[in-house]
């Protein structure tokens, strides 16, 4: 494949999901290869200490670019940490044999564009069950198990644990200053979270049992709220979004399991954004070492939690409405290198 050919590639493994959208990639691009390499000068050293979900997002990166070389007509081979002398070589993909793509990896390929964080509150419509099982099978393909939490018990602890771990985050300067790093107010970033993307109502204020990451803490004016003296009373109550909350997991905890979990996430985001179906992460649980343990034993998993996901369907859009802000993307040149045999 030509420098091109890559480019385009590239161009789709680029719009995977990142934590705070930091696109913490490299790749290094040849006639039948894609090195996918770490950019550690992209880190999050005070929510992201150990890499581990920089790592994952470079993982559905990879995963991106093997769903666009499909479409493209390419069998694509992964490697992952392909080099024990260069941790942050992260993975190789090769592309061998041409086929003709299916229309399911067309439409699969398809959403790669269509796929954003939705971080409104979604319709009060739960996700049909085969579509979670498929989503389920997708996930185990990749060795990373899928648990949709359903169970009250289980509920009530994870959205416990959320709160506390947003409690402790919103507590921490080192983290808010971090945050803040990362905020973008021009609508032409091609980095960071766009204030956009972000609600302007309180998440404690959203009619939902799932706390959200606030991204602009202590800097909205408290809202109006339906509950507090002088509302009307007789309106009605606000309706509650049904989201389909699910755990994804691996039995190790290493930079191989994150990379797989990571491929398992892309091939779940595209799978769910090609049945309509939306998603935002509800990672605050997972960011801290003692919450991420708690949920390990409150929920007695066998293994390691890597990603919570709230997942159904978004909002409708109003005629004319622009539709909800989308993180921008470095320029392919800026992550790109292509090397000539």
């Amino acid at each position: 494949m030509d420098e091109q050919g890559w480019a385009q590639i590239v161009t789709a493994a680029t719009r995977a999901p990142s934590i705070h959208n930091t696109q913490p990639w490299r790749f290094v691009a040849g006639p039948d290869r894609l090195d996918v390499h770490l950019d550690t000068e992209r880190a999050l050293p005070v929510l992201d200490p150990t890499g581990r979900q920089q790592i994952i997002s470079c993982g559905s990166a990879v995963e991106f670019a093997v769903v666009a070389l499909a479409a493209a007509g390419h069998v694509a081979d992964v490697e992952l940490l392909p080099d024990a002398a260069d941790p942050d070589h992260l993975a190789t993909v090769r592309i061998t044999d041409g086929y003709q793509p299916s229309e399911e990896e067309r439409a699969l390929a398809a959403a790669i564009d269509r796929r954003h964080t939705v971080r409104a509150a979604f319709q009060p419509r739960a996700l049909a069950g085969d579509l979670v099982d498929r989503l389920q099978r997708e996930a185990a393909g990749f060795g990373t198990w899928f648990k949709p939490i359903t169970r009250s018990e289980e509920e009530i602890a994870t959205v416990f644990l959320i709160s506390r771990a947003e409690e402790m985050e919103q507590s921490d300067p080192a983290y808010l200053a971090e945050l803040q790093s990362w905020m973008r107010t021009d609508p032409g970033a091609v980095d960071g979270v766009p204030v956009e993307a972000v609600p302007s109502e309180d998440p404690h204020s959203r009619p939902s049992n799932w706390l959200i990451r606030d991204f602009v803490v202590g800097q909205r004016e408290a809202p109006a709220s339906p509950f507090l003296p002088g509302a009307d009373a007789d309106a009605p109550p606000p309706e509650v979004e049904r989201p389909t909350v699910v755990l994804m997991g691996t039995e190790d905890d290493d930079r191989y399991s994150w990379l797989l979990a990571g491929r398992a996430l892309g091939r779940v985001l595209l799978r769910a954004t090609a049945a309509g179906v939306a998603a935002s992460p509800l990672t605050q649980a997972l960011d801290w070492p003692a919450t991420r343990t708690r949920m390990q034993s409150r929920l007695s998993l066998v293994g390691h939690p890597q990603m919570l996901l709230r997942m159904g369907y978004a909002p409708d859009t109003a005629p004319g409405d622009a539709g909800p802000a989308v993180s921008g993307r470095r320029p392919v040149a800026d992550v790109l290198r292509y090397e000539p045999a």
